[in-house]
């Protein structure tokens, strides 16, 4: 898990102060892994470091924070003794108050490094050389406290998706989608009232035909294709098989694949660059419902991305 900057400024612009709770350490089980977090204001929260006893008592204290201005706290925290949870573990919470001008003191960073509350203001050794490799190596460190101090890379998205289409079955993917991790989401129609209210962090895009905008993609990005017309889908499929792609899928039914791929040879591309084209996405057993359709594509990228993660670590 990281520290999202992003998320943060634009709920301070939104609510001024707000407490950020992160999940600073965890032993044994625990309802959420070690750098999960959630900011809290007096009138709202949002993020979650996993429901329950253990959340409810994290936002009174952090309201607490705010009505009586203290700063930062770290709290430990038995889940059966304390909480009456029934995981068994500990959990260690951080809980500090952030404004926009803390948060400008960070300037660009790519780690997040500072005391915990009772430790002192000088930077441990051990700390100053992880920075520096983050700084000279791009070797950013994992989430974790150290020596008196509180460790977060910075998150930065590891995966580029642009979905192509705004009617029921985009917006329940966006809706599915936006919220997850290290996904940064491009959002393409060719007219603003297609669109419904677009959350935070959201990329939004129009254009008379979007296919113009291919060009203007990563080439390691990933595409959901789903737009009103089957015509643009094919220009769509056509451009980005021209242009180069990590992933893309259509959506369709098998006729409409076979179809596709009749058409797609016709216009000179080659059975294996069609063969990556995914159609139907999703997990077709789940139904064909536009929620359904999400929450089966939402488990083929959280699963990729798993994947990745494990070989990440085997390779490290």
């Amino acid at each position: 898990m990281s520290f999202d900057l992003q998320a943060l400024r634009a709920r301070l612009q939104a609510q001024g102060p707000v407490v950020r709770v992160v999940v600073a350490g965890v032993a044994g089980s625990a309802p959420r892994e070690a750098g999960a977090s959630m900011l809290v204001w007096a009138e709202g929260q949002e993020g979650t470091i996993g429901g329950g006893a253990l959340e409810f008592t994290a936002i009174t204290q952090a309201r607490a924070m705010l009505a009586q201005g203290r700063t930062a706290r770290l709290d430990r925290l038995p889940l059966g003794p304390v909480m009456g949870q029934c995981c068994g573990g500990a959990v260690v919470l951080l809980s500090e108050i952030w404004d926009e001008a803390r948060l400008n003191e960070l300037g660009e960073t790519d780690v997040v490094a500072r005391p915990l509350p009772g430790s002192g203001p000088q930077m441990p050794l051990a700390v100053a050389r992880m920075l520096k490799r983050a700084r000279g190596q791009g070797a950013l460190p994992a989430q974790r406290m150290m020596q008196g101090w509180m460790v977060e890379p910075v998150a930065r998205p590891t995966r580029m998706l642009w979905i192509w289409g705004a009617g029921h079955v985009g917006r329940a993917l966006v809706l599915v989608l936006a919220p997850l991790p290290d996904l940064r989401i491009t959002w393409l129609d060719t007219d603003a009232a297609r669109f419904p209210p677009v959350p935070e962090g959201v990329i939004q895009r129009i254009a008379s035909n979007p296919a113009d905008l291919v060009d203007e993609a990563p080439d390691k990005a990933d595409h959901l294709v789903l737009t009103f017309s089957h015509a643009l889908d094919l220009e769509l499929c056509h451009r980005l098989l021209t242009h180069g792609f990590g992933s893309l899928g259509l959506i369709g039914s098998d006729t409409k694949r076979a179809r596709f791929r009749s058409r797609l040879a016709a216009l000179g591309h080659r059975p294996e660059q069609i063969a990556r084209i995914v159609c139907p996405i999703g997990d077709p057993g789940l139904g064909k419902h536009p929620q359904a359709i999400a929450v089966g594509v939402a488990a083929t990228i959280l699963n990729q991305q798993s994947a990745g993660q494990i070989e990440k670590e085997r390779a490290g």
